[in-house]
């Protein structure tokens, strides 16, 4: 059996780790018939939408999506591409898998968590406006069934991957409305798990906390904007946003997809990592069933990087794009 997936290559190095992304998928056995379909920049150029309603038609027809970085046009008043459909398809949590690799070296050595980030609130439902000249105000969404729903999916995926202790950051006491339904919503879910271990944390007191030691943390869920934040912060605990997988996952659709920019510097050079566009490729396995075949190739990934010899610059070899794929192809 087949599998149709949406694919958007998107914009700078994107068609370069994503062509990659299924060269390695295909020689691992993937059973995948690509749809093409274009976002971001590329789109805009050829159709005036960063998201024309094509993407959108694809997606929701295929349910799974894989998507490489894209670049939403600057000053034209277009909300974030990336923001844009996880909304439109109600791809309500952000899942990001954060997980110490060989071969890259790295202040800690054993870090394993998981943020889950509320992708459809907060001060990303883009309501803002000038009450007056000089004066902006931006509202904060919080429901509490976005955090009912949110918290739902937290446990149940738990429960699925083994995980056994969960923290719920915000900062009620300076926001104790929006961050308190957000708390409220998680604690209320949070009974009916009584074999998970819980706790509240103030998001500052958890960002000093993961400076100091990540590997206390299992999983994390934030809202949105903590979300975006310390997602990226703990991309950096292990080695950066060329290294994590992401995906936006909703009741019936998930989206794939590199965190990384579009890093126009190194466009077209051929030397750009595709290693968070490959992994995120297996996590889209693993949501498919196909759990052996992403075992594979997550075991021929990690041998390259532990031998180290055929990897990008950026992860301290000497190997180009195509070489580094080819190392991964030759481990299956």
């Amino acid at each position: 059996m087949a599998y149709t997936v949406t694919l958007i290559p998107g914009d700078g190095i994107g068609p370069e780790v994503t062509g990659a992304t299924q060269e390695v998928l295909r020689a691992a056995g993937a059973p995948i018939e690509w749809e093409v379909v274009h976002a971001g920049m590329k789109a805009f150029e050829e159709t005036g939408e960063p998201v024309p309603a094509a993407v959108l038609k694809s997606i929701r027809k295929n349910r799974v999506g894989l998507k490489g970085p894209l670049q939403t046009p600057k000053g034209k008043g277009f909300r974030s591409a990336n923001v844009t459909i996880r909304q439109e398809l109600q791809l309500y949590t952000g899942l990001r898998p954060v997980k110490t690799l060989p071969g890259i070296e790295t202040p800690y050595t054993d870090v394993d968590l998981v943020v889950l980030r509320e992708n459809t609130e907060d001060l990303y439902a883009g309501i803002e406006h000038e009450v007056m000249p000089g004066h902006v105000i931006s509202l904060k969404v919080s429901t509490r069934a976005a955090g009912e729903r949110i918290a739902k999916w937290a446990f149940e995926y738990m429960r699925y991957k083994g995980r056994r202790k969960i923290s719920c950051c915000a900062k009620p006491h300076i926001s104790p409305m929006a961050d308190g339904a957000f708390i409220d919503a998680f604690q209320a879910v949070g009974q009916d798990y009584p074999f998970i271990a819980q706790d509240m944390l103030p998001i500052d007191n958890l960002s000093m906390a993961l400076a100091m030691d990540p590997m206390r943390f299992d999983v994390l869920l934030l809202q949105n904007l903590y979300g975006d934040i310390i997602s990226d912060l703990c991309a950096g605990l292990v080695g950066g946003l060329g290294v994590v997988p992401g995906a936006n996952v909703g009741d019936r659709i998930a989206v794939f997809e590199a965190v990384h920019g579009t890093a126009p510097d190194i466009e077209g050079k051929g030397i750009a990592n595709p290693l968070a566009v490959l992994s995120s490729g297996v996590m889209m396995l693993e949501f498919m069933g196909e759990q052996k075949i992403a075992d594979r190739v997550n075991q021929a990934i990690w041998r390259v990087l532990e031998a180290g010899k055929k990897t990008t610059g950026d992860l301290g070899g000497p190997a180009n794009t195509a070489e580094f794929t080819a190392a991964i192809i030759e481990e299956l």
